[in-house]
C-alpha cells in the first residue's frame, strides 16, 4: 500500500496518554527518567526470591498508587493491576478534554494472578486448619477486572475487550484499536496494557532460565537473560479529523501495524528473524513508508541470547543502521504491558527530540550489525519510529508511530 493510499483511509490520532511504570508516576515524571537512562531495577521486595536465580525486577513505588479510589472499603478489594490501571487513566482524561471512548481494548498476560496465587494457598491452608481464603481473591482475579475497575472509578461505560497473546498483547490492543477506527467503525477507542508482579509467573520464567541474575543488558555480546517489571499505560485514539475538528491535542499517531507468527518453537524465535521481520514489513506496508522514512526501532530487545538475534537480524536486514534500543534495561520486562508501555515512551521521546538509551551496554554482538543507543540518550529530530513486541509462540507485532513537536 503505497502513502497516499495509506492515508486514503482514516487517520488514527493519539489525543492523550497516561502511564504509571519504574520509571516514575505520570508522563511528566517518565520523561525525566528516560532522558537520565536511569536504572530502576530493584530487588524484589513483593515475594521471597531466596530460592530463584534471579532476584530483581522493574517494581513501581507503592505511594504511587496510595490514592486509586476514594472508597476505602472498594479500595481494599482492589488488584495491584487495578489500581496501576486507575492512575493512568485517571492522568490520561486530565489530558483528553471531552475524549469519550466507545471501546476500551487493553492486553495483560497476568491479569489478577496474585489473587489467585492468595486464593489457592487460602486452601492449602483451609484444608489444615480450616477455613482462610477470602472469595474477593478469586472474584478479582480475572484478566478483565483491572480494566474495568477503572472504567467504574473513573465513570467510564465503554465495553472492553482483553488481548492475552503472551509479550505482544500491549502492541496487539494498540494495533486492534489503531484498525478499528482506521476502518471507520470507531471514533474513540481507549487502548493500552497493563501487568503487575506475580510470583507464579517470576517463578516460572525463572525456571525457565530466561531470566537473569545480572543486570539485563539488551543486544549486548555478553547478555544472559531478561528481568521482569511491571507498568499500565493507556493511549487515547481518536479519528484525525475529528480529533481536530474538537480542537483536540494531536500527540502523534499510529499509521501502520502489522503481525505475525513464525511458529517455530513454544518459547524461542525462528532464528532467521522470518517472524519479527514480517510484522515489521507489515507495519510498514499499513503505514505507506518505506524502510528508510523509519528514524528509530524501540526494540522488543529482552535481552535473551536468541530472542536478541532474531529481532537484531531482522531490524540490520529490513531497515539497516536505523538508531535502534530496547527500554527494557530501564525497567524489565512488563510483559502484556511491554507494547503499550514502550509506545508511550516512544513517544514521548520523539516529541521531546531525543531517543532512549540502551542502558547497561558493554560490547556489541558482532553477529548483529546494529546501531546501538548506547548507555545514555541521543539527541534526534526523528518523527517516525516502529515499535515491537514479540512473545512466547512466535506471535509479532509492530506498531508504526509518528509523532508531532511538544
Amino acid at each position: 500500500m503505497s502513502r497516499t493510499e495509506a492515508t486514503k483511509r482514516a487517520r488514527v490520532a493519539v489525543v492523550a496518554m497516561g502511564i504509571v511504570s519504574p520509571l516514575g508516576a505520570g508522563c511528566r515524571a517518565t520523561v525525566t527518567t528516560l532522558r537520565e537512562a536511569r536504572d530502576c531495577v530493584s530487588t524484589i521486595e513483593r515475594f521471597s526470591v531466596e530460592q530463584c536465580r534471579c532476584t530483581t525486577a522493574g517494581q513501581l513505588e507503592d505511594g504511587w498508587l496510595a490514592s486509586a479510589s476514594h472508597d476505602e472499603r472498594r479500595e481494599r478489594r482492589l488488584h495491584r493491576a487495578s489500581r496501576m490501571m486507575i492512575a493512568a487513566l485517571r492522568e490520561l482524561l486530565e489530558e483528553a478534554g471531552e475524549f469519550q471512548p466507545e471501546l476500551t481494548v487493553v492486553g495483560t498476560t497476568s491479569g489478577g494472578m496474585s489473587f489467585g496465587e492468595q486464593y489457592y494457598r487460602g486452601l492449602q491452608q483451609a484444608r489444615a486448619t480450616g477455613p482462610a481464603q477470602a472469595p474477593e481473591w478469586i472474584a478479582n482475579y480475572p484478566p478483565q477486572k483491572a480494566a474495568i475497575d477503572a472504567l467504574e472509578a473513573l465513570d467510564l461505560t465503554s465495553p472492553c475487550q482483553v488481548i492475552a497473546n503472551a509479550c505482544a498483547s500491549g502492541t496487539n490492543a494498540i494495533g486492534h484499536a489503531f484498525e478499528c477506527i482506521r476502518s471507520g467503525r470507531y471514533q474513540r477507542i481507549l487502548t493500552g496494557g497493563y501487568d503487575a508482579l506475580s510470583e507464579l509467573v517470576f517463578v516460572g520464567f525463572d525456571c525457565l532460565q530466561a531470566a537473569t541474575p545480572e543486570k539485563c543488558r539488551p543486544f549486548d555480546r555478553g547478555r544472559s537473560g531478561l528481568v521482569l517489571g511491571e507498568g499500565a499505560a493507556l493511549l487515547a485514539l481518536e479519528n484525525l479529523e475529528a480529533a481536530e475538528a474538537r480542537g483536540a491535542k494531536i500527540l502523534a499517531e499510529i499509521s501502520g501495524y502489522g503481525i505475525s507468527t513464525d511458529n517455530h518453537h513454544l518459547t524461542q524465535p525462528d532464528p532467521s528473524g522470518v517472524g519479527p521481520r514480517r510484522a515489521m514489513e507489515r507495519a510498514l506496508r499499513s503505514a505507506g513508508l518505506a524502510p528508510n522514512e523509519i528514524g528509530y526501532v524501540n526494540a522488543h530487545g529482552t535481552a535473551t541470547p536468541f530472542n536478541d538475534a532474531a529481532e537484531g537480524r531482522a531490524i540490520a536486514e529490513l531497515l539497516g543502521r536505523v538508531p535502534v534500543s530496547s527500554t527494557k534495561g530501564m525497567m524489565g520486562h512488563s510483559l502484556g504491558a511491554a507494547g503499550a508501555v514502550e509506545a508511550v515512551f516512544t513517544i514521548l521521546a520523539l516529541r521531546h527530540g531525543f531517543l532512549p538509551a540502551n542502558i547497561n551496554f558493554r560490547a556489541p554482538d558482532s553477529d548483529l550489525d546494529l546501531d546501538i543507543i548506547a548507555n545514555e540518550v541521543r539527541p534526534a529530530a526523528a518523527t517516525r519510529a516502529l515499535s515491537n513486541s514479540f512473545g512466547f509462540g512466535g506471535t509479532n507485532a509492530s506498531i508504526v508511530i509518528e509523532t508531532r513537536a511538544a
